[in-house]
């Protein structure tokens, strides 16, 4: 019978091979994953300049620099927003792909009769960044009201004399003025745009009188006055803006809309990318440079990721469909 010879050599590979897989083993699942290693495409499914962009641009711009490799913005504006995610969610699950959602995407399912994709079977929700009030703006020029109390008196006195701009049928801005309406027994005319960036550009423009916009693309208009806030949604007032009183307090109590943007992936991902994305979004989002991006446009950093981002956008679903129900909102 012959002997196994092993040289030292032998030996000396074997140990190395032996480490090498203990520390493999060792090292949590998402580490070992080498995403990013190159550019990384987040579909925004709005128009350059409205709220999703307001986030999604200062978020890439930090993801970009803290991993070395390029998180490039995609804008594909649509039938309110649902053109982006049926792309989004027919993407290759490579984790070179990614969606940046928001709260129209759970009122669209009740809106839409046949959508191209599925929200919650199509797309793997990962982390949910910023969440924002919405605000009741209007142009100073075309409503000249010095309050709410004026504004609200106005309008009951001249039902659909004013009309109000959103980024389309079935997103948050248009299911906000139907909610605004149903509470207040009031009459606007609904003006669907092609985005959030081209409907505010209409109301500072003058071509439309108010909107429900998202405080975080309102905030630098309400700032240099180009616009002016009559009310935040909510019960309590804004830090960003303490001066423009929360719906609470102006007998809405009920009326209470936010404007939330999360980050999705297209189903398959495969786990140790979809961690390391949460991981390097969320090192993105906790920047000093985000954090005064987000506190600048009166929003916080959820943080939810995908068990309780799941859970949250399921009660996303059933409150929109109510509301979509109650007011009889339709597509115009």
């Amino acid at each position: 019978m012959k002997k196994s010879i092993h040289t030292c050599s032998d030996r000396r590979d074997w140990l190395k091979w032996g480490l090498a897989a203990s520390a493999s083993a060792a090292m949590p699942a998402w580490a070992q994953s080498a995403w990013p290693a190159k550019p990384v495409t987040m579909v925004v499914p709005f128009p350059a300049g409205g709220g999703t962009d307001a986030f999604a641009r200062p978020m890439s711009a930090q993801f970009s620099r803290l991993t070395g490799k390029q998180l490039i913005v995609d804008n594909r504006g649509g039938a309110g927003g649902t053109l982006g995610a049926g792309i989004a969610a027919k993407a290759t699950p490579d984790g070179y792909t990614l969606f940046m959602g928001a709260v129209h995407h759970t009122i669209a399912p009740s809106m839409y009769p046949k959508l191209d994709y599925d929200l919650e079977r199509d797309l793997i929700p990962l982390i949910q960044v910023a969440s924002v009030p919405q605000v009741l703006v209007v142009n100073p020029k075309k409503v000249q009201a010095a309050d709410f109390k004026a504004f609200l008196d106005f309008v009951k006195k001249n039902p659909g004399r004013l009309n109000y701009g959103s980024a389309g049928g079935g997103t948050s801005h248009h299911l906000a003025g139907e909610l605004f309406k149903l509470q207040t027994n009031t009459f606007i005319t609904h003006i669907p745009y092609r985005g959030a960036g081209p409907a505010l550009q209409d109301l500072i423009a003058g071509n439309v009188d108010m909107m429900f916009d998202g405080l975080g693309s309102s905030a630098t208009h309400i700032k240099g006055g180009r616009i002016k806030a009559m009310m935040v949604s909510g019960s309590k007032r804004n830090p960003a803006f303490p001066d423009v009183p929360c719906s609470a307090e102006l007998g809405l109590p009920d009326y209470t809309v936010s404007t939330w943007y999360g980050v999705w992936a297209p189903k398959g991902t495969p786990a140790d990318v979809q961690a390391r994305a949460i991981e390097e979004i969320r090192r993105a989002c906790l920047t000093d440079e985000a954090k005064v991006v987000w506190a600048g446009q009166g929003a916080e950093f959820p943080n939810l990721t995908t068990n309780q981002f799941d859970a949250f956008i399921k009660k996303e679903l059933a409150k929109w469909s109510q509301v979509v129900k109650a007011s009889g909102a339709k597509l115009d």
